[in-house]
Order: C-alpha cells, then sequence, then structure tokens
C-alpha cells in the first residue's frame, strides 16, 4: 500500500468545510464522482484503489480535489483484502488528522447463469461488497467523530431483480440494507448516522449508457433516462451534510424510478 498526500491551505467555505471522508474505490466511476463532490463541497478527501494499473486515473482525482482547495490522499488497496483495507482506514484518518465520513463504494459487476457462478467468484464478490464494507465500517469507527457519517453504495438491484443472470451481485448488494440497520443501532449513540444509496443504472466505465444492453436498462426506468454519476454523488453529499443528520438505518433509492 502507497500512501500520495498532498496539502492545499485554501479553500471555500461548503456544507463540509472542515471535515474528512474516506471513499473505498475511489480513483473512478461513482466513487471519484463522490471523492470530486465531497471535496467541492468543502471536505478533505482520502480514496483508496486497487492497483498499480489504476494510479493515473488516482492521480487526476488528486489533482480535482487539490484544484477544489482540499487536501487529498489516495491509498492503493485493494477491498478484497481485509486487512489492507483495515490499514487504510487508520492511514486516512492519521493523514488528515481525523476521519467524518466513510463512503463504502469499492465494488465489482458479476453476472452470468447461476449454475456457472464459481464458489472463488462468490467468495471475492462477498469479500469486497459485505465483508469490506463491514471492516471498513468497524475500522473506522474507531476514528469517525461523534455526528459522523457511514454511507455505502447499494444497487437498486438488492431490492427487484428484472432479469435473470444477477443472482450474486443482488444477493451481495441486499446485505447492505442489513448491515446498514445494524450500524445505526450501533453507531447511533454518538450520533453517527448509518444509510445505504441504491443507484440504478449510472452511466459508467462498468456500465456505459452507449452499450447495447442500455435502452433497456433506460426503458425499466419512470424517467427514461441513465444517471449520471454526479446524480449519485449528490446524493451521497447530502447525507453527508447537515440534511443528512436524522436519516439513518435506511436505503434510499436514486434510480430514476426503475423499482417504482
Amino acid at each position: 500500500m502507497s500512501d500520495t498526500g498532498h496539502t492545499h491551505n485554501s479553500g471555500r467555505a461548503g456544507a463540509l468545510a472542515g471535515r474528512a471522508a474516506l471513499v473505498t474505490g475511489g480513483s473512478r466511476g461513482i466513487g471519484a464522482a463522490v471523492a470530486r463532490r465531497l471535496a467541492h463541497d468543502g471536505a478533505d478527501v482520502a480514496f483508496t484503489y486497487v492497483s498499480a494499473a489504476g494510479k493515473e486515473a488516482a492521480d487526476a482525482v488528486v489533482a480535482d480535489i487539490e484544484a477544489a482547495g482540499r487536501r487529498a490522499v489516495a491509498l492503493r488497496a485493494d477491498s478484497a483484502d481485509a486487512h489492507a483495507l483495515a490499514d487504510a482506514v487508520d492511514t486516512a484518518a492519521a493523514a488528515l488528522g481525523r476521519l467524518d465520513i466513510l463512503v463504502n463504494n469499492a465494488g465489482v459487476f458479476a453476472m452470468g447463469p447461476i449454475e456457472d457462478v464459481s464458489v472463488e467468484e462468490v467468495d471475492r464478490v462477498l469479500a469486497i461488497h459485505v465483508r469490506a464494507a463491514f471492516v471498513a465500517t468497524q475500522a473506522a469507527s474507531r476514528h469517525l467523530t461523534d455526528g459522523g457519517r457511514v454511507i455505502s453504495i447499494g444497487s437498486n438491484l438488492a431490492g427487484r431483480v428484472p432479469e435473470p443472470g444477477i443472482t450474486l451481485y443482488a444477493m451481495s448488494k441486499a446485505a447492505l440494507d442489513g448491515l446498514t440497520r445494524g450500524l445505526a443501532r450501533d453507531l447511533g449513540p454518538r450520533g453517527i448516522t448509518a444509510t445505504v444509496v441504491h443507484p440504478g443504472s449510472t452511466d459508467t466505465d462498468m456500465n456505459p449508457a452507449t452499450a447495447p444492453h442500455a435502452a433497456a436498462q433506460r426503458e425499466r426506468t419512470a424517467l427514461g433516462r441513465y444517471l449520471a454519476a454526479d446524480d449519485i454523488a449528490a446524493t451521497v453529499a447530502f447525507l453527508a451534510g447537515p440534511g443528512g443528520r436524522n436519516i439513518t438505518g435506511t436505503g434510499l433509492l436514486v434510480d430514476a424510478g426503475a423499482n417504482a
């Protein structure tokens, strides 16, 4: 695990001014949009990325956070490695001097007929989506300030599965609902909220809006459109800010009405 920290003293006031956040899987897609938005709203932001191949993307997110006048810390840590992930949480808190917001975002997409899914794939998906969220939150709980936030990124497929082949993915994301309800009770006495944001079809490299299968996904929505990663980031920023102080133990669907 490598640590790249950069400090800027300038910055503008915002809803998250003076706060420090950690976003897992923050070098691309929804995670990168969340990291940028939290910085835009005034937070210093640490984030993880999984491998050396992602360093260029991670450096670009660092540059954007710095451009917003905030501190950035990029940490190479695979969320499938529980020890590396816990270490990254501790490193982020030490580098930023505090931790107020944890966003459990790192994820993979698994799809295929249930008879073809290997036990190894089951273990990998559950390690990244479920165990990692638990481990990161457990490590963060030792650092989170009173009134802090734990926000996990789920999927609208946790609540409704419209086609075959995504059982493993749906199961892993549904587990975040139970985690969130438990965390609300465990952390509530400290004023720390726990929520899960369930995105629908979102235009990222994992599920581009220009792909052949995108039209069918778009047609399932009430609004007839894909979401942008910035739409999910805006919801996370709201939950992380003053407006989210009494929202806990629950999930929010941000899916253009696909599950309506």
